[in-house]
Formats: C-alpha cells, structure tokens, sequence
C-alpha cells in the first residue's frame, strides 16, 4: 500500500471541527466517489466532464491559492454544490491542456478565474433545481465580494456581476 502524508485541515468557518487530521489514503476513497456522484448531476445538466483523477483533485484542493480559502477538502467533499463546483473549475482547466497540481491556481490565474466563473454557474443551477435558496443566498453573497478581489481580471467582471443578476433575480422569482 502506498504511504501518503496526513494533511491536516482547518476548523470549519462554522465553528465546527470535525477532526484533526485527514489520511489521504483514506480521503483518496471519498474522493473517487464523490467525483463520480458529481459527474452523474453534471451529465443530468448536459454537462459533460474532462476525467479528474483523486490525486489530481487533491492536489488541486491542498494547494496553493491566492485568496488564502478556509474551505477544506473536506468541506467540498462533503457538499453536492461544491463537488459540482469544483468537478467543473478542474474539468475546463483541463479542456485547456492546464496541468492540475498543487501549484495550478498560482500559475495559471486567469484561466482559473474563467473556470471558476463558469463553475460556479453550473453550481448555481443545481441548487435552484434543488430549491436550495439558502445555499443561493450564500453564495451570491459569496459572489458580490469576490467584486473586490483586485486579482481578477477586469474583464471578469461583467462575468460575476452577471452570474449576481441571474441567481439573484432566480431566487426572487422562487421565493
């Protein structure tokens, strides 16, 4: 069996920990399922997704990042919208011929920022065909301040304010 580093993780921003430490050989399991459970909802929104190995996923999840994230690999894992998210962000980074490890969102910045745009779309529609307001609330809300991220790039921005307007509007009309 193969030996792999124990990678700890952070407190949840809820306050809750739900441990100290995540075994990857353990994780490497979760990983493979929770992939495939997302690229099942993804191919039901006529999505269809580049293959994400566990080991690419990660990679990706445990390195480094730009706004300094509190969400864990376990969060993620543990969340259909953000499995949804994070399968899409890594599979049209991939469709770019963009390597996924640990230092993809480090060097390839723009295109993250693209992927991640069109990650959270696909995310979005989940929750409101899962009438899931709250989660839209949350991460429309999420949405508004990356508006002050001096990182992304300007011609993102109609993107984002886009992406606010849409599930905004979505959710009034639901609501």
């Amino acid at each position: 069996m193969e030996t792999l580093p124990v990678v700890p993780y952070n407190v949840l921003e809820y306050g809750c920990i739900m441990g100290t430490e995540v075994n990857y050989s353990e994780l490497k399991k979760k990983i493979a399922f929770e992939l495939e459970e997302a690229f099942g909802k993804l191919k039901r929104m006529e999505y269809v997704c580049h293959s994400i190995s566990p080991r690419e996923f990660y990679d990706y999840m445990t390195g480094e990042t730009l706004t300094g994230d509190t969400i864990t690999i376990v969060d993620v894992l543990d969340n259909e919208f953000l499995m949804i998210h994070e399968a899409v962000e890594i599979s049209e980074l991939k469709r770019q011929g963009i390597p996924i490890n640990k230092q993809t969102v480090m060097t390839s910045r723009p295109r993250v920022y693209e992927s991640h745009y069109k990650a959270t779309d696909y995310e979005l529609e989940y929750a409101l065909s899962k009438g899931n307001h709250g989660w839209l609330k949350t991460r429309v809300a999420h949405a508004k301040s990356r508006l002050e991220d001096l990182d992304m790039p300007p011609h993102l921005i109609k993107k984002c304010q886009a992406l606010i307007t849409k599930f905004s509007k979505a959710q009034q009309r639901s609501s």
